[in-house]
């Protein structure tokens, strides 16, 4: 129980309080509840966009949309603005850590989340209402399995930060776990086709897990956070693209 209530405290804005003494070993113990946290934000958005869908797609869609942000308060958003500030340009590894550790947002941050918000719009509005609650649990679970992954198969690239005990202590349990989940879970909404589309969805993702560690050598909870939003605008892609393929 511990480890889920420290999932929902990182990954959401619900006041939680742990009473218990919390250790470092927690932290990596508490990846296992990830993508169980994704699916009850996966329904809260399938949720706004039942309640909200008497209006026009536009609409329902900005709901869901600023949901999003407002329950996880914006935390994957800002590392991802500061990822893109820290990875634009060639810069060595210590710049790119000291820029990303600036709490104030550059010109590329702002880019960044200005495009990453409007794909993300035009991608929601995109999906028929019929299908697009299934899409959002989907999205909400594979990008806190996302981060499970980059936690599991990275070192940290600093030498203290928040991140730090979830990657240290990230463990073959949790991810098997957190990975069987996730298949699972797309093979209940979509049977095959939802395999084919994780499938697909997991290689954009790895591939930029894989391009951080190159240039710092390993991950912080910036580029976690970075991930987490990668893999949310995938697997709307690829859903949209499997879509536009079917009515053919």
């Amino acid at each position: 129980m511990r480890g889920f209530l420290i999932a929902l405290q990182f990954l959401t804005i619900l006041p939680i309080k742990i009473k218990s003494e919390i250790k470092e070993k927690d932290f990596g113990k508490s990846l296992l509840y990830f993508p169980i946290v994704g699916i009850l934000i996966g329904l809260v958005l399938s949720l706004t966009a039942f309640l909200f869908g008497f209006l026009s797609n536009l609409i329902a869609g900005i709901f869901v949309l600023i949901i999003s942000l407002f329950i996880t308060g914006g935390i994957h958003l800002d590392g991802f603005a500061d990822t893109c500030d820290g990875f634009y340009q060639s810069k060595p590894k210590e710049k790119i850590l000291e820029i990303m550790r600036d709490s104030r947002v550059g010109v590329m941050g702002v880019i960044g989340i200005v495009c990453l918000l409007l794909l993300k719009f035009i991608l929601i509005v995109s999906i028929p209402r019929e299908v697009l609650w299934k899409s959002l649990i989907m999205m909400a679970v594979f990008a806190r399995w996302s981060q499970v992954l980059a936690c599991y198969t990275s070192n940290y690239a600093r030498e203290e930060g928040k991140a730090k005990y979830f990657i240290e202590y990230a463990g073959k349990r949790e991810f098997l776990a957190g990975s069987f989940l996730t298949i699972a879970l797309f093979l209940l909404l979509m049977e095959l086709e939802g395999v084919i589309l994780l499938i697909l969805s997991f290689l954009p993702v790895f591939l930029f897990i894989n391009y951080v560690k190159r240039r710092i050598g390993g991950m912080t909870g910036d580029t976690i956070g970075a991930t987490s939003e990668i893999a949310e605008i995938v697997v709307l892609f690829f859903t949209v693209i499997h879509l536009v393929s079917v009515n053919i």
